[in-house]
């Protein structure tokens, strides 16, 4: 099904309401949802052809669906990406870039402020199947190229990271993976393409969980890679038809409207979050506040040229304490004290979300991994919804003033 006709030169937030397959006969103004699973074929010849990839058409829907089409040519439009593959999840669209480009022997360099699960799957999971791996500090361009070896096909990064906000120079990182023949590939949740283009910098493939962001309300799992048309179809296609990560026409249809108000709300979220990091800043129970949009940051000035002046939607902070003991504690008292704002582990909802990281995201690392990456137990990740400022501050005082 071919791609809506539309002007060259059209800006991200138009982008982000029209790019679409074409209307069907019905002429629906809002994207319809298919529900099937199979496609009635008009002829044994054609569904021969389609079969053997002689002829477009969907077939069956592991292998297609046009809202799925939809919510991909949408992604792909706002990431500047000639094509996105959907998946289930944020997950599966890592086992599926990896499964997909990665064979035994070879090497990939990962940043080791990368998501938990993302460590573990391929620094543990894949390493069973003969896929070497080097966790290299985020920010340290030296490390990164040190770690280079004649067999490094891929290297990773998520910026800003999850939880404590690092952030990666991506033009950088793609001059090192180019001159030694690799790919880079960049984790963008935090940022969405609303803030954030990763292949303007150089990178080969975008991933995203579109459980966060891109959906916008915490209702659906979601992931995608984007990058090129040669990739994704000579790639990730052909792992992804064979494999059956594939994601739900609903979920599809969920993010392809998500996606319409993407632009407003990162701005939105990511306008509170610079506040309320802040008014953290100034409160005698907080040690240090993570968040790219303050002059503190470390890679504030790089942050602001990658993300568009602004610094996202989350930020995390650090409690003041004495043992890890007496940190957790501090932590989940704040935590418990919550009574408007939510204790999950998701971002990206309208909804502020708060967790602890060392016992969720994290908590699956061994505790000298934690410390590597800079993840102690006095830390609380806040995600920023759309409530009003001063009942997100009054819901936080609510355990940080009472801390002993």
């Amino acid at each position: 099904m071919a791609q809506h006709k539309m002007p060259d030169g059209l800006h991200l937030q138009t982008l982000a309401v029209r790019a679409a397959v074409e209307r069907s006969q019905y002429g629906e103004n809002s994207e319809a949802l298919y529900l099937t699973s199979g496609y009635v074929q008009s002829s044994a010849e054609s569904q021969a052809r389609r079969f053997a990839g002689e002829e477009e058409g969907d077939t069956y829907g592991r292998s297609g669906n046009p809202t799925v089409r939809s919510m991909e040519m949408r992604l792909a439009a706002l990431e500047g990406t000639e094509a996105c593959m959907a998946t289930s999840s944020g997950m599966s669209a890592i086992m599926l870039m990896c499964f997909s480009l990665l064979k035994a022997g070879d090497h990939v360099v990962i940043s080791q402020s990368m998501f938990g699960s993302t460590l573990k799957l391929i620094g543990s999971e894949f390493a069973r199947f003969g896929v070497q791996s080097s966790v290299v500090p985020q920010t340290d361009l030296a490390a990164w190229q040190a770690a280079m070896r004649p067999n490094t096909r891929l290297l990773f990064a998520e910026t800003p990271t999850n939880p404590l906000a690092e952030v990666c120079d991506i033009a950088a990182l793609a001059e090192i993976a180019h001159a030694a023949g690799a790919l880079l590939a960049v984790d963008n949740c935090f940022a969405s393409p609303a803030l954030q283009r990763p292949v303007e910098f150089g990178a080969d493939i975008v991933m995203h969980s579109g459980t966060k962001y891109l959906d916008g309300q915490g209702r659906v799992m979601a992931g995608a890679l984007c990058a090129s048309e040669q990739m994704v179809n000579e790639k990730f296609l052909p792992v992804q038809k064979n494999s059956g990560m594939v994601l739900s026409p609903f979920n599809a249809w969920v993010v392809l409207k998500g996606l319409e108000t993407l632009d407003l709300r990162m701005r939105a979220q990511s306008a509170l979050a610079q506040e309320l990091a802040q008014w953290l800043q100034g409160h005698q129970a907080v040690a240090r506040v993570h968040y790219p949009g303050l002059a503190s940051h470390p890679q504030h000035a790089l942050a602001m040229r990658q993300m568009g002046g602004l610094g996202g939607a989350v930020l995390s902070f650090d409690l003041k304490a004495g043992s890890a003991e007496q940190a957790r504690a501090r932590a989940f008292h704040v935590l418990d004290a919550l009574q408007v704002m939510s204790l999950c582990t998701n971002l990206g909802d309208t909804k502020t979300l708060l967790t602890h990281p060392a016992s969720t995201s994290h908590g699956k690392l061994s505790e000298a991994q934690r410390q590597a990456a800079g993840i102690g137990q006095g830390l609380v990740r806040v995600a920023v919804g759309l409530e009003h400022l001063e009942d997100i501050q009054a819901d936080l005082l609510r355990g940080l003033d009472t801390l002993k």
